[in-house]
């Protein structure tokens, strides 16, 4: 909590939202400034001065806040960052993130230099929130509603984490909202989980929500095939009421275009031994009928969506011939194979998901492939957001 503060604080700083960190920024500092220099005493004006003069700015961060923005908006369930991303790049201020994961706040911070807040289901973190932004964003997870009344309604989401995503929007009534969700929420629980998102956005709230649109990534310049709900939704005061979701781009975008140019590490290649096994486990489901099993995805063609667990990697294996080193560098069973078969890499894995190369991925492997297959394609909503703000025009900021 302390570095959230601090850091949200630190961004905010010239920007009039600074007043919801202020106060327990200097708290914190002047606590950490006296575990540092025990033998000294430190005032609350001391621990000011530091912050002013950039004593606790993160510096060497590839993704800076805006210094001028034309709008400001909150991220929730951030992940690593996809949205701000996105945002960011239009000349939106992140002005209050949350996100619970240790791992994936510790990238977050690598690249945008603010900790994220912690769970958003606690009033302790919603009180952070500052008032005033434009746009609430939100990748917010996909769990049924015990739907109590015919319809469906705010007290049927109680419980869950879109009640609190409402809940926020009730109290800062933001000019427009950018959700996003996996494409099984259209047929959740029969439909009924939608249904009562878009009751309780509607007419509970009272925003104009258009229809709901499968949005794929492929569509937006990156070579995966990966299908997202986006539900997008404007304040009444905006007096927006119609809109259009991006339409895809032409430009077309193959796996080779984000292989990895160099050689990679032998410990991406599968051993001999997992190979066959994979073989095994897809011939025999699809004596079945079944279609499930690995996938190798040529070089002129695109990925399946990259997913956390399950087939997640083995339905994105590619063939990579530049191995020279059959030498195993884990342990594993069998030798590594002769076939060139490999695992993509999590800087493929981002590429994937449309983040630059510039993108620090701080945490091991097994971390890196979990936050990318869960963050947002960055492409798919920027281009979205795009729409937003043309939509918005100059109507933002609806309560001040």
């Amino acid at each position: 909590m302390k570095e959230a503060v601090i850091s949200h604080y630190l961004h905010n700083k010239t920007n009039g939202v600074s007043g919801f960190y202020r106060g327990d920024a200097v708290e914190y500092v002047k606590g950490i400034l006296e575990k540092e220099n025990p033998e000294k005493y430190f005032t609350l004006e001391d621990a000011e001065t530091a912050l002013q003069r950039g004593l606790f700015d993160e510096v060497d961060v590839p993704f800076k806040p805006i210094e001028s923005p034309t709008f400001k908006f909150i991220d929730l369930f951030a992940g690593i960052g996809g949205f701000r991303m996105a945002m960011q790049d239009l000349g939106g201020k992140c002005v209050f993130s949350s996100e619970w994961d240790k791992e994936a706040q510790k990238t977050y911070r690598a690249n945008f230099g603010e900790t994220p807040f912690g769970d958003i289901t606690k009033e302790s973190v919603k009180r952070y929130i500052p008032d005033g932004f434009d746009i609430l964003c939100a990748g917010f997870p996909c769990q049924a509603f015990s739907i109590a009344g015919k319809r469906g309604g705010f007290e049927d989401t109680r419980g869950t984490l879109f009640f609190d995503v409402a809940e926020i929007i009730r109290r800062k009534q933001p000019a427009a909202i950018f959700l996003e969700n996996v494409k099984g929420l259209r047929n959740h629980n029969g439909g009924k989980t939608l249904s009562t998102i878009l009751n309780v956005l509607r007419n509970d709230l009272g925003y104009f929500v258009p229809d709901p649109q499968i949005i794929n990534a492929k569509d937006f310049g990156v070579p995966q095939n990966r299908e997202r709900v986006f539900i997008v939704g404007f304040h009444p005061d905006t007096e927006v009421t119609k809109f259009r979701y991006p339409k895809p781009t032409k430009r077309i975008v193959k796996f080779a275009d984000i292989k990895e140019k160099e050689i990679v590490p032998t410990k991406y290649y599968l051993s001999t031994q997992y190979l066959t096994t994979l073989e095994a486990h897809k011939t025999r489901h699809e004596s079945k009928g079944n279609g499930f099993g690995y996938a190798i995805i040529p070089d002129d063609g695109i990925a399946n969506a990259i997913v956390v667990g399950g087939m997640g990697r083995e339905r994105n294996l590619v063939y990579d011939h530049r191995i020279t080193d059959f030498t195993p560098t884990t342990h594993i069973k069998g030798e590594v194979n002769r076939e060139g078969v490999r695992k993509m890499t999590p800087r493929e894995w981002a590429r994937l998901q449309g983040f630059s190369d510039k993108f620090i991925i701080p945490v091991a492997d097994a971390s890196a492939y979990k936050q990318f297959g869960n963050s947002v394609a960055v492409p798919a909503i920027k281009a979205t957001a795009k729409k937003i703000l043309s939509a918005l025009g100059g109507k933002k900021n609806v309560r001040e």
